[in-house]
This record gives structure tokens, C-alpha cells and sequence, in this order.
């Protein structure tokens, strides 16, 4: 049987990656492309299992790509959803400030998003918090009311069928085990068999850094995942929160604290936390893949990393395994909030690229090499700025296509 030959190989088929590829369909509707994806169902681990919120962009510094890429990536989504069908709601968020000493940062965080360009931020008075969110309480609270909520896997589905339309191709049950040039092309090992392509991008996520390699990329971002488990608000409580409610972020941490989140689906979600996962895709504490940990384990970047935060990893950890603690840090924002309210809900992981130096890289991370682009780090907002990041890869992508 003949080697399937195609002008572009997108690996990955979670948003990013579906998303550039109807995006290269509409820049290159003459081009043959696939998008190869190792699961068995699109989205299943990023773009399938996180909070499915709407970001405004209102934590991102200015100038910054996250910040740039949400804002225009959240007009661009909610767009397609109306035009596609796909249901969305605007119901509001409340970052909260309970004590005085987070009243800087959250002075801080209204300029990024007022500078960012984030439309009808207003800073809240405690007897307005009230107004919006009737449980909670705070002494101040940056009122963002674009914040959205979505699933994303119904986003998901919706590009699929436009990469088809398209006359493109998503592959699912297809994971890439070698990537080679041959003859100025790429050949594209997989589990079924192996595809050449003329150029190449991949969106794998949890495995970016693999990918990476494989093509004689740097090391250097590696992938560190952390764990974030949910609760749920039980049965009869969900009228304690009307839309979403966050905390002050801790500006050296990327990850936003345990907040209170409402679903599509009407649920409420509760967290997430960020614990180091022994598995890339280590949604449960008892997953241990060696291999991959002993990989994590021999990065320098993550003593030097673990040197810096070993207090907030302690934190983590402790309301990870303390039902107390978790509840403790909840009721600050939702006093009425009862230990018993609080049952578990699922874990998400999210693909955290860490620097040799011990960095934890905030900001979304492209490189390329001839005829092939990576996207090295895209975590949250990336499910909102998908749209927004695919012009980005296809724009910088421009650079390395082959002619026809």
C-alpha cells in the first residue's frame, strides 16, 4: 500500500489544533491536510476537561500574548458560536479581595484589564458585591460581566465538521511515534502506519515537548503537569452562586486559586487545585507512569522550581488531601458555605512548560524549524483565544510553507 502523502500534518486534535487546522483550510483550501490525534475521542484531556470558562483577559500583562490572543480570542469564539449555533452564556465573574493586603493586586489586575482592553470592568464596594452574588462576601471585587461560560467540546465538534467540509481529515486512534525528514519531506510515523507530509505543525499539549524533540527541537521547555481536581456543590446548594467567583491570584503563580465555577449544565464546580501529577496524564493521584516521571524528575528545571515554591506546593497538597482546608478557603468568599456542601467532582491536568532554569512560562510558546512549527506552551486561556492563537501559527506558518 502506498505511503498517504498530504501538503500539511497537524498532530493533536484537541482546539488549538483544531482549530489551526480549519484555519489553514481557509488560508489553503486547495491543501491536503490531516490532523492525526492519538485518542479515540477529540479533546480528551485540555480542551475536554477544564473549567469551560470564557476568559475576558483580564489577568494577562499587557503587551503580553495571552493577553493580546485572549481578548481578540473571546470576541472571535463568541462569534462563531452564534453563527454556528453553539450555546454559550454571559454570566459573570467577581474576583474577590477579602483581606487588605490583596487590595494591590487587585488594583493591579483591574488596570491589566482595563489596559488590555477588556470591556465594563468595574471595581465593587462590599455592600455591591452582594448585588451580584448574594452569598459571597469581600471587602472589594473587580466585576467582570463578559466572562462566559461554554463546552468546549461542543466547540470541538463544530471544528471537525468545518475541517471536513473543508476536505480535510481528523484521524482519531492515530498517536505519532516518530517524526523524520526524508527527501525534504516529513515522515510521520504512527500506530497505523506511517504519512509524509510536506510541512508540519504540532498541537500535542501534555506531550508537546516529545513532539518537540523528535524533530531535534530544544529540550528546553519541558512539560510539567499538574493535577487539578474539582469538587461539586451538592444537590440543593447550587442557588449559593449565581455565575463565578475567584480569588485574588498570587502574581508569581500561574494558576488562578480555587474558585467557584458554574456549568452549562447548571452544576457548580468548586477548584481547581495544582498538585505535581506523576503521569502526564495523571488525573488520579494513584497514576504513576515511571517512565515519564523519571523524566520529570532528571529536568534541573524542576528542583530549581520546587526550591522556589515549595511553600505554595505544600498548600496545594494539604487542601488537595484536607477537606477542612479546602472548605476553609472557600468560605472566605461564600460564608455560608457548609463542609457538607462540598462532594468530589473529576480532575483535569494542565501542560505547564518549565524552563531549565526553573521558570514556570506563563505566556504561550511558538518555534519553528524547517517546515515545521510547535506550539511548545498553551495553556489557560488557550480554549478561549483557540481561534485567535490558530492566526497566530498560521500567520508565523506562512513563513515555512512550501510552494505549491
Amino acid at each position: 500500500m502506498p505511503t498517504p502523502e498530504f501538503d500539511i500534518v497537524v498532530v493533536g486534535a484537541g482546539l488549538v489544533g483544531l482549530a489551526t487546522g480549519r484555519e489553514l483550510l481557509r488560508r489553503y483550501p486547495d491543501r491536503r491536510l490531516a490532523i492525526l490525534e492519538k485518542e479515540a475521542v477529540i479533546a480528551s484531556h485540555q480542551s475536554g476537561r477544564n473549567s469551560g470558562v470564557i476568559h475576558s483577559g483580564i489577568y494577562y500583562p499587557p503587551g503580553s500574548l495571552k493577553a493580546r490572543l485572549c481578548v481578540e480570542g473571546a470576541l472571535l469564539l463568541t462569534t462563531y458560536c452564534e453563527e454556528r449555533g453553539i450555546p454559550y452564556k454571559r454570566l459573570g465573574k467577581l474576583i474577590v479581595a477579602t483581606n487588605e493586603a490583596e487590595m494591590p493586586r487587585l488594583n493591579e489586575l483591574l488596570r491589566r484589564g482595563q489596559t488590555n482592553g477588556v470591556a465594563g470592568l468595574t471595581m465593587l464596594q462590599a455592600a455591591e458585591i452582594r448585588d451580584i452574588e448574594p452569598h459571597a462576601r469581600g471587602l472589594r471585587a473587580i466585576h467582570s460581566p463578559n466572562t462566559g461560560i461554554i463546552d468546549y467540546r461542543d466547540v470541538a465538534r463544530s471544528l471537525v465538521k468545518d475541517i471536513q467540509d473543508a476536505g480535510g481529515s481528523v484521524t482519531t486512534g492515530t498517536a505519532v511515534n516518530g517524526l523524520n525528514r526524508v527527501n525534504g519531506n516529513w515522515a510521520v510515523r504512527t500506530t497505523l502506519g506511517t504519512v509524509t507530509a510536506r510541512s508540519l505543525i504540532t498541537c500535542a499539549g501534555l506531550y508537546s515537548d516529545v513532539l518537540a524533540r523528535m524533530t531535534g527541537a530544544s529540550p528546553d521547555p519541558q512539560i510539567v503537569p499538574f493535577r487539578g481536581d474539582y469538587w461539586r456543590l451538592r444537590p440543593g446548594r447550587q442557588t449559593l452562586v449565581r455565575g463565578l467567583i475567584y480569588p485574588v491570584p498570587d502574581p508569581s503563580f500561574p494558576f488562578l486559586g480555587v474558585h467557584f465555577t458554574r456549568r452549562m449544565d447548571g452544576d457548580l464546580w468548586l477548584g481547581p487545585n495544582a498538585v505535581l501529577a506523576f503521569a502526564r496524564e495523571g488525573y488520579r493521584f494513584s497514576t504513576v507512569r515511571v517512565r515519564e516521571l523519571l523524566g520529570m524528575l532528571r529536568w534541573p528545571g524542576l528542583y530549581r522550581m520546587s526550591r522556589r515554591y515549595w511553600r505554595t506546593g505544600l498548600s496545594e497538597m494539604y487542601r488537595a488531601v484536607s477537606h477542612r482546608a479546602l472548605h476553609a478557603e472557600l468560605q472566605r468568599y461564600v460564608p455560608d458555605l457548609q463542609p457538607e456542601d462540598i462532594v468530589p467532582g473529576p480532575s483535569g491536568v494542565r501542560a505547564q512548560a518549565l524552563s531549565r532554569a526553573g521558570s514556570l512560562i506563563d505566556d504561550f510558546v511558538f518555534s519553528q524549524e524547517e517546515g515545521v512549527l510547535h506550539v511548545r506552551n498553551a495553556p489557560s486561556p488557550a480554549a478561549t483565544s483557540c481561534l485567535a492563537i490558530a492566526r497566530r501559527i498560521v500567520d508565523q506558518f506562512a513563513e515555512i510553507v512550501p510552494a505549491p
